[in-house]
């Protein structure tokens, strides 16, 4: 077979075979296939989409490229997963919470993909904290404290993190064959059989539409079922950024203070959401029942004394989190109510802070974000701060607050957190 081949086949919106993709993926791996044909036909991919069978092939195969999990000794592993989205710290909140609840929640999580930085990124902005488990750390994590979370390993699903970071930097990351067969063939490979994934919908996220949402919701279903997994897919909303902050460390300590001091805002309603979907599998119990016990392990801290133990067993130290050495306020030049808070432009801005990659061997500025001081619906008067941003920038990039936010004369009633909830 010839990749160039295979490549103008894709050009040209033809499917291709089990054989071909089962090629591309064995020969990227070996290195026959050099990252700049890969490139070539990941975005013959994303202009040109796959098949729901080609895409199954390529969980397949990805799946293959490397060693699997077996965490068959467990009986109630969960996972969750999300697609990305501005200020989407959910797996730091939920996580502590599920396992505080007597699940095992072993996540195996991805740094940056766009426009904002992952849960590793997030992670290894504690200092100390280690993202790189073995598979004997990983496994005792769970015995020990019942959750563990760590970077992808060099042996689970290698095709797909060497096509991960390709689509980071190539402008490739919104396709949903290569979205679904990404987070299907890593999730399988870690060894869950129950798995929530929150897809995210809006300006903000890599699905933009609620049918493409939809349409990625029920592939990944598909594929789970295949593999014998259970998979719950809720559909939310990625317009406004999720939470207050914007960032890495500045997420890390929000997510920090939502379990301590239980704050009420749309991040912690979608973490109850997803915590509780994920607890009814992994306890075989009612959603009902499960909403119930999470609730009560934010109220009584269980879950925030579940997220210090998690971060001291990984050898983080939570009270040396970085600071910027700048701090920048943007102010309201009228009045009225907050009625939008732009995700793809906060998140832009986060970027040129510092708080994600620009190119694929770029490093992160772990301290630098934004923090949001108000919320949708809230009044706001003349020389309100409405963004706090931090940075070790020398200077700032100029800023239109018009494309950031909207300041209007009567609240917004139309914001929507949660758009559907779908399983098999």
């Amino acid at each position: 077979m010839n990749i160039i081949d295979i490549i103008v086949k894709k050009k040209n919106k033809e499917a291709l075979t089990e054989e071909e993709i089962k090629y591309v993926i064995n020969s990227f791996v070996s290195g026959e296939i050099k990252d700049y044909q890969m490139s070539s036909l990941l975005m013959a991919i994303t202009i040109n989409g796959m098949t729901d069978e080609e895409t199954i092939f390529l969980t397949k195969y990805m799946l293959d490229s490397g060693s699997k999990l077996d965490l068959s000794m467990f009986s109630n592993v969960v996972d969750k997963h999300s697609t990305g989205g501005v200020g989407d710290k959910t797996t730091l909140i939920i996580s502590p919470i599920v396992a505080s609840l007597g699940c095992k929640v072993a996540k195996m999580s991805g740094r940056g993909l766009g426009i904002t930085g992952g849960t590793i990124d997030k992670l290894e902005s504690i200092p100390g904290f280690n993202v790189n488990l073995t598979k004997e750390e990983f496994i005792n994590e769970l015995k020990s404290v019942g959750m563990a979370i760590t970077s992808q390993t060099d042996t689970i699903a290698i095709a797909d993190k060497k096509i991960y970071a390709l689509r980071d930097v190539t402008g490739t990351t919104e396709s949903i064959p290569l979205i679904a067969s990404s987070i299907m063939s890593k999730k399988i490979a870690s060894g869950s059989k129950n798995l929530v994934l929150d897809i995210k919908v809006g300006e903000g996220a890599l699905i933009k539409n609620i049918e493409d949402a939809r349409h990625l919701a029920n592939l990944m279903i598909k594929i789970g079922k295949s593999n014998n997994m259970k998979v719950i897919c809720i559909l939310s909303n990625m317009n406004i950024p999720l939470g207050n902050n914007i960032g890495n460390s500045v997420e890390v300590l929000e997510a920090i203070n939502i379990l301590y001091y239980g704050i009420n805002n749309n991040l912690t309603s979608l973490c109850i959401e997803l915590a509780s979907h994920m607890v009814s599998l992994g306890l075989n119990i009612s959603y009902e029942e499960a909403r119930t016990k999470v609730i009560n392990a934010i109220t009584s801290k269980e879950a925030y004394n579940k997220l210090l133990e998690f971060i001291s067993y990984q050898k983080g130290d939570i009270n040396r989190l970085p600071k910027s050495s700048k701090i920048y306020e943007i102010k309201s030049d009228r009045e009225g109510y907050l009625t939008n808070l732009s995700s793809l432009e906060l998140a832009k801005l986060s970027g040129l802070l510092g708080a994600s990659r620009q190119s694929k061997e770029e490093t992160i500025d772990y301290s630098a974000g934004i923090i949001i001081n108000k919320n949708i619906n809230d009044k706001i008067n003349i020389g309100d701060t409405i963004l706090t941003l931090y940075t070790n920038k020398e200077s700032i990039p100029n800023i239109n607050i018009n494309k950031l936010f909207t300041i209007g004369g009567t609240p917004n009633n139309h914001y929507t957190l949660i758009y559907e909830i779908i399983k098999d």
